[in-house]
């Protein structure tokens, strides 16, 4: 995983690829049709034409991949217990993949009111698969992955809204469309090296985007009420662009905690000086776990944002309802916090569990009745 995430940060190329052209061609976007909260043009422009000095500041950390008796540690660690200036829990969105994935540990992370997220069934590492996934070829993929952790973790399946797409390949209007049929509702894979300052707001696909294509393909087609958070390039020492802090070439020292903390706060001061555009800590687990400069200084920024009165930590769907819906800072902080139902859990760890399409064995860790076989593709609840 981490010699793909390196290997992100060199794909800065665009290029056509053919894709569903039974659907309608995106047109350019008319403002006087495209209205909140349905519908929103592909801007720098502040929603709710509000200034910069009245924008809440919100800050996406994200955490890809399996979730497991490893990294549930650090999470454990650096995550918990937090709150934001109004008092409001931490936001973090966990883009999680099945493979491996503990599930009751899944279900500790929802109760702890973070938002868990796709990433696929499969995770397969050709990223060809990803790059011409059909329509059908990605619901099977993210929307029952959703039975699947719903099932599992014993979390309801309307709580996962958002995907992201292994190694951010993208498959053009079939990545949308899938979303779009399945009542999902953003997705976070989308990168741009050009729109970082000011930085690209979360818009949707009812219109032709100006968002540049940095991993082709990316969508053509009108595909109404589908947002795209864009993942907005972090600038290394060198100056190329890298879209996970993990896949950036020129970094600090590791070790170097003071180094890494300034080099945190000059990415996320770009957007805090400039538009306001949400700011961006997406990464794996590892880095952070194995890099004690990288730790330590993530856990000041934190610790930072929730003693600003105009800056916080929330999630991404917490992002999307706020640009639906734009209000000044001084309405947002009065806003009620985030609620949920907590999930129960009677944690069961199953062992021997084949998966009938390769034959491999693996053992899993849920909250209910073990499956019959190890759930995979076309299989999600394993009977």
């Amino acid at each position: 995983m981490r010699c793909a995430s390196f290997l992100l940060g060199l794909v800065l190329f665009v290029s056509v690829h053919c894709q569903n052209d039974s659907l309608p061609a995106a047109e350019k976007c008319d403002p006087e049709k495209c209205k909140l909260p349905s519908c929103r043009c592909s801007s720098t422009e502040i929603p709710g034409n509000l200034e910069p000095r009245d924008t809440p500041q919100f800050v996406l950390l994200t955490f890809d991949d399996a979730v497991t008796t490893v990294n549930i540690e650090t999470y454990r660690d650096i995550l918990y217990n937090r709150a934001n200036s109004n008092r409001c829990p931490i936001g973090v969105t966990f883009f999680i993949n099945h493979e491996y994935t503990d599930y009751s540990l899944v279900n500790e992370l929802y109760n702890r009111g973070f938002e868990i997220a796709l990433h696929s069934i499969t995770h397969r590492t050709n990223q060809t698969y990803w790059k011409e996934a059909t329509v059908e070829e990605a619901t099977r993929e993210f929307v029952d992955q959703r039975i699947l952790m719903s099932h599992f973790a014993n979390i309801p399946q309307g709580s996962m809204q958002g995907i992201r797409s292994p190694f951010i390949q993208l498959s053009g209007n079939s990545t949308y469309q899938m979303v779009k049929d399945n009542g999902l509702t953003y997705d976070l894979s989308w990168p741009t090296v050009r729109f970082t300052d000011p930085g690209l707001w979360p818009y949707t696909l009812d219109y032709s985007s100006i968002q540049d294509c940095v991993i082709s393909p990316c969508p053509t087609a009108s595909i109404p009420g589908v947002w795209v958070i864009p993942m907005i390039s972090w600038t290394d020492l060198e100056g190329f662009p890298c879209s996970f802090v993990d896949a950036c070439f020129s970094n600090p020292d590791l070790t170097d905690e003071d180094a890494w903390f300034q080099y945190i706060v000059k990415a996320f001061e770009k957007h805090y000086f400039g538009n306001r555009s949400p700011f961006g800590f997406y990464v794996h687990e590892w880095f952070v776990r194995i890099n004690p400069g990288v730790k330590g200084a993530l856990v000041r920024f934190m610790n930072m944002i929730e003693n600003m009165n105009d800056a916080f930590l929330v999630n991404a769907n917490e992002v999307v309802n706020w640009v639906k819906n734009p209000v000044p800072l001084n309405e947002f902080v009065k806003q009620d916090c985030p609620r949920f139902v907590p999930a129960a859990c009677r944690r069961t760890t199953c062992s021997g569990l084949r998966e009938e399409g390769s034959g491999n064995t693996y053992y899993m860790t849920i909250c209910n009745r073990c499956p019959r076989v190890y759930p995979w593709i076309n299989n999600p609840r394993g009977v």
